[in-house]
C-alpha cells in the first residue's frame, strides 16, 4: 500500500484573475482529491487507468482553453519566450501522463503515491509559475481595452 499523498486545497495564491481559468483549475484540484482519494489502499488498475484518462482529458480541455486565451490576447506577440514555455508544458504534461497510461495498459504502473505527487506538484507549480503570467496578460489587455472604451 502506498502511503497518501497530502491533500491539494485551492489557496488564493491560486487565482489567476481569470474566471474561466480559475474555475477549470478548481476542478482539477478537486479531481486530484478524488484521485487521491480513490488510490489510496487497496484499488484495481483500472480504477488508476481511469483516473489517469479522466485527467488527461480535461487536461487537455483546460489546455485547449488556455491556450485560445493566448491566442486572443496576442500573448506570443508581446511574450513569446513565456507563450513558448507556457505551451512546451502543457505538451510535457501531457507526454508523461500518456507514457504513465501506456505504462498501465501493459502493466506497469506507477505507484499511485508518485502518480499523485507528480500531478499535484505540477499543477500547482504550472499555476503559481506559468499561468498566472499569461493571467497578468489577459488583465492587463482587457484593462488597456477598458480604457479605450472609455476614451
Amino acid at each position: 500500500m502506498d502511503s497518501v499523498t497530502k491533500k491539494l486545497f485551492w489557496r488564493e495564491e491560486y487565482m489567476t484573475g481569470i474566471a474561466e481559468i480559475d474555475d477549470q483549475h478548481k476542478i482539477l484540484v478537486h479531481a486530484l482529491n478524488e484521485a487521491s482519494e480513490k488510490l489510496t489502499g487497496d484499488f484495481h488498475l483500472s480504477t488508476m487507468e481511469k483516473i489517469v484518462n479522466d485527467l488527461l482529458s480535461y487536461a487537455i480541455y483546460h489546455f485547449e482553453t488556455e491556450e485560445e486565451l493566448m491566442e486572443e490576447y496576442g500573448y506570443e506577440m508581446e511574450s513569446d519566450e513565456a507563450y513558448r514555455t507556457h505551451l512546451k508544458q502543457h505538451r510535457s504534461f501531457s507526454s508523461r501522463v500518456v507514457e504513465i497510461h501506456e505504462g498501465l495498459k501493459i502493466g506497469t504502473p506507477v505507484p499511485a503515491v508518485q502518480l499523485l505527487d507528480f500531478l499535484n506538484q505540477w499543477l500547482v507549480n504550472h499555476i503559481l509559475n506559468t499561468d498566472k503570467k499569461l493571467g497578468a496578460h489577459i488583465l492587463a489587455k482587457q484593462q488597456q481595452a477598458n480604457q479605450q472604451q472609455a476614451e
